[in-house]
């Protein structure tokens, strides 16, 4: 048995077993740590330990029935450690405790943890600085406040002294608008980690976060976690509930780790997508679970006013080893990707009756730079997903979204606005009591999309599978069991590609260039 040090910490670390399986660890098996149990049927392929010393030396053993595997690592050094109890907290969960745990994070020195034990802290939003850990004890949760006046508001666009250059600073769905900020902060700020065993709980049922959505008051809603021109920031081991919107939401950000949390937002609140990376680089998402009202996992960069004037794609995204629950897409691109997406792989994760596997969404009108190419979605499970695969460049979102600019299928001219879409490899997939369709493609026809393999896919419909719209487009008739459906698509190539339990015609091609199956 093989097992890998995914990151070290001061005080946890967090590591990963090797092996093809989805998430879940194909049995069971112990942890020990420098010869004591520390963890006992543990199954998923991802785990972590915490309570650790500073720059100690450690070996992890991991055992199952088969066999064990063993790894030595070191934690990292730690300069200072702040107990933020020391600082007057009251941790009751009524007792306003923003601002002692704002001062603790505060007067921490560079290389510091910032320590919060057990305890429910009522806090605001929260800044965090360079350089330092925030450790969040077992039995410590950061709860919401509930009052939306309490929560300062990020200005979309911070002008310059030189009157030319800007900052965007608040966001809302693409676009540099005020917003509130988040529960968690990491802004122009660098080295940060955030750990332990704790809970972040933004408790947004408890105000009126998810009432009149799409109305702007005072300013855009906050996310739990947000992050805007940051680097290496690790986000590790904390559960994490009841988002306002976005849950986890970096922006224009590099080199970030997001680790074994577990993410849980009521199905019926609104727009709490899970991880929701925007123009980051660099981006490793692994062992996490994901269980939201919105989409699981969502990659994007902006709309056309931001893809156009920074150009910063979201790219180099690693997605491996996550349980991708409920939710309406498990793995999505879009739609605000104006700056483009490269260079994603998807790898070894399990996704549990969503509504889509994986889904692409774009429009005319997100512009040039909204190139997506380079993803590789290989060994992946899905149950119970309603359509596995959707690619659509007909996306209705935006006021906008159901004209005959947007909608039409008669080809216009490629200009400005013409998004782009490059090479897909699907591979090793295995989806079980799919409904709607099993793949719908639908590219644009003046600029249709380029090519999709598939490789070793397989397919089955429940036998009683429900009727619906596959892709959200204005022409899309609902359906149920459609197999195929691929239209403006310059290559598609099918390699062990099996299909059972659908109705009709297996292939369903409109303006489809070159097809191979073999």
């Amino acid at each position: 048995m093989q097992i890998k040090l995914l990151r070290a910490m001061t005080r946890s670390a967090v590591f990963e077993l090797c092996n093809e399986s989805c998430y879940y660890s194909p049995t069971p098996f112990t942890v020990l740590l420098n010869g004591s149990s520390v963890l006992q049927e543990c199954k998923t392929n991802v785990f972590s330990v915490y309570g650790l010393e500073p720059g100690h030396d450690y070996t992890v053993c991991v055992q199952d029935g088969t066999g064990q595997g063993e790894l030595s690592f070191q934690t990292q050094a730690e300069s200072f450690f702040v107990d933020a109890s020391r600082y007057g907290l009251a941790g009751d969960g009524v007792t306003d405790d923003t601002a002692k745990l704002q001062a603790a994070i505060a007067t921490c020195p560079p290389g510091g943890t910032v320590y919060v034990p057990a305890g429910t802290y009522r806090t605001q939003s929260l800044f965090l600085r360079s350089q330092i850990t925030l450790y969040l004890e077992k039995g410590c949760t950061l709860l919401g406040g509930t009052d939306r006046s309490q929560y300062p508001i990020l200005p979309g666009v911070l002008p310059c002294c030189d009157e030319v250059s800007e900052c965007y600073l608040g966001t809302w769905e693409g676009n540099p608008l005020d917003c509130f900020a988040g529960l968690i902060n990491v802004i122009h700020a660098e080295d940060v980690v955030i750990t332990g065993e704790g809970t972040i709980d933004a408790n947004a049922q408890s105000g009126d976060w998810y009432k009149n959505v799409r109305v702007r008051r005072g300013a855009w809603r906050p996310r739990l976690f947000f992050t805007s021109h940051a680097k290496n920031v690790v986000l590790h081991g904390v559960k994490v509930r009841n988002s306002y919107s976005w849950t986890i939401h970096p922006t224009y950000s590099q080199d970030l780790d997001i680790l074994d949390i577990d993410i849980l937002n009521r199905a019926d609140s609104p727009n709490t997508d899970g991880i929701d990376p925007e123009a980051c680089k660099n981006v490793n998402i692994i062992g996490n679970n994901v269980h939201v009202g919105d989409d699981c996992i969502a990659l994007k960069s902006g709309k056309v006013f931001m893809g156009m004037r920074l150009g910063i794609p979201c790219e180099n995204i690693v997605i491996r080893n996550c349980l991708l629950d409920r939710g309406h897409g498990g793995l999505v691109i879009g739609s605000e990707m104006s700056g483009g997406v490269r260079n994603v792989h998807v790898v070894q994760c399990l996704m549990n009756r969503t509504d889509r596997g994986f889904r692409l969404k774009t429009r005319r009108g997100r512009g040039k730079n909204a190139v997506i190419d380079g993803l590789v979605f290989k060994n992946i499970e899905m149950r119970g997903v309603l359509t596995p695969f959707v690619i659509n460049m007909f996306y209705f979102c935006d006021p906008d979204g159901k004209t005959d600019y947007v909608q039409s299928h008669d080809p216009l001219p490629v200009d400005d606005m013409t998004p782009r879409l490059g090479h897909f490899l699907l591979e090793n997939v295995v989806a079980t009591d799919a409904e709607y369709a099993g793949c719908w493609f639908s590219g644009l026809p003046e600029q249709p999309i380029e090519s999709v393999e598939m490789r070793n896919v397989s397919i089955r419909f429940a036998p009683n599978a429900g009727r619906g719209q596959a892709a959200m487009m204005c022409n899309a008739e609902p359906c149920s069991k459609l197999a195929i459906w691929a239209e403006n698509v310059r290559h598609i190539h099918l390699h062990n590609v099996q299909i059972s339990g659908y109705e009709g015609e297996r292939l369903q091609f409109l303006h489809v260039g070159e097809f191979t199956e073999d």
